[in-house]
């Protein structure tokens, strides 16, 4: 993979104290990283909701009104699904057997999403890069919304905060048509080449994309479904779905407390070890709301995983308290939303403030979208 290198500060001790305590943790407490049977019965709950969602709304009652709310609850499920157990199994934190994460893995194919493509554009780019514009992907959105401060303003920018929620939800399905322009036109995100993908995964990736619209819309027609109500159906799963997963992913990063760091553009060099870096540009958020962490697949604890996405978000709660710590002992600022309204109200606020054209006199983006929270 190519793309222009960007190296961070040496080891200050903050990674390697933060390490060696969460190593000790697991060590005193007995308990695997991987493979826990908590993770275990919660993707049976998950694949029953969506089971019993998809099969409800096919079979169930024919009146319109339970169409639809079949059609919203599966889509809840199916996000839940991709926050647990997909994105767990594609970090390789689901278990320690390689064939269980890449079987798993695979369900992002299933579901419209190439896992080959994500782990290269997610658990690579994101990752690595978080918050930098021009490498994290995540904070580009195709220049349609404006994210970094860093960013170019447009004229349209100055309505994002506004048409922003008429965005999330159609995500999913754009980038699932992206995948198979990236991976046989494109093949690069920004100046990061996509490594070239064997014949399998070329057909893996291919193969998910028929899968994917044989499941949403292939069965619903074959079991009797109009066409127009079919693709009303697929379309009403897919924007709730995205609504929900595009929320929380954005709730993690864009944030007027969260930093976007960009490079000494001569050396391409952070002034920070990179655990220090990955603290310094992620939020969490609701860390007391157990449906949330429950639900979300602990990314409301997304500090923690950004530095151990290897390890099974169930323990992410206990390992937050760990951080803390070292944060504090570092005098690092370990940036925390305590409820899920707080945390959108500063999605908000972020991207309002990214709306207005910079000045070179103005109040600073930060100071701006905290005066817009007053």
């Amino acid at each position: 993979m190519t793309g222009t290198k960007i190296t961070f500060a040496k080891n200050k001790g903050f990674w390697k104290e933060l390490n060696r305590r969460v190593e000790a943790y697991f060590q005193a407490e007995n308990i695997p990283k991987r493979d826990c049977p908590q993770m275990y019965l919660k993707t049976l709950t998950l694949v029953l909701w969506m089971v019993g969602a998809y099969s409800f709304t096919l079979f169930g009652p024919a009146g319109m009104g339970f169409k639809i709310l079949g059609c919203m609850v599966f889509a809840a499920g199916l996000a839940g699904f991709a926050f647990c157990v997909g994105h767990d199994a594609n970090h390789g934190g689901y278990s320690n057997h390689k064939w269980l994460n890449k079987t798993l893995g695979l369900t992002y194919d299933a579901i419209g999403l190439s896992s080959y493509l994500w782990k290269f554009r997610h658990n690579y780019l994101h990752h690595t890069y978080t918050n930098i514009l021009g490498h994290d992907v995540e904070i580009h959105g195709d220049g349609l919304v404006r994210m970094s401060p860093d960013m170019p303003h447009k004229w349209y920018h100055k309505f994002q905060h506004l048409f922003i929620w008429f965005i999330y939800p159609i995500i999913p399905v754009y980038w699932s048509f992206c995948d198979v322009q990236i991976i046989l036109f494109k093949r690069k995100y920004h100046d990061h080449v996509v490594p070239t993908p064997s014949p399998m995964t070329l057909a893996t990736l291919l193969g998910g994309k028929l899968v994917w619209l044989g499941l949403f819309i292939g069965i619903p027609l074959a079991v009797g479904y109009s066409p127009l109500t079919v693709i009303g159906g697929f379309l009403l799963t897919y924007f709730t779905y995205g609504a929900i997963i595009c929320e929380v992913f954005m709730m993690a990063h864009v944030m007027d407390t969260a930093e976007f760091i960009m490079p000494n553009p001569e050396q391409n060099h952070v002034d920070d070890e990179w655990a220090i870096f990955q603290v310094r540009t992620t939020v969490d958020f609701a860390p007391n709301n157990p449906f949330c962490t429950w639900y979300m697949g602990g990314l409301n604890f997304q500090v923690v995983h950004h530095l151990y996405p290897h390890i099974c978000h169930i323990h992410y709660p206990e390992l937050s308290k760990i951080l803390m710590g070292v944060c504090e002992e570092f005098g690092v600022k370990y940036q925390i939303h305590d409820t899920l309204t707080g945390a959108m109200i500063s999605n908000y606020n972020w991207l309002k403030a990214m709306s207005v054209p910079p000045q070179p006199l103005a109040t600073p983006a930060r100071e701006l979208a905290s005066n817009l929270s007053k």
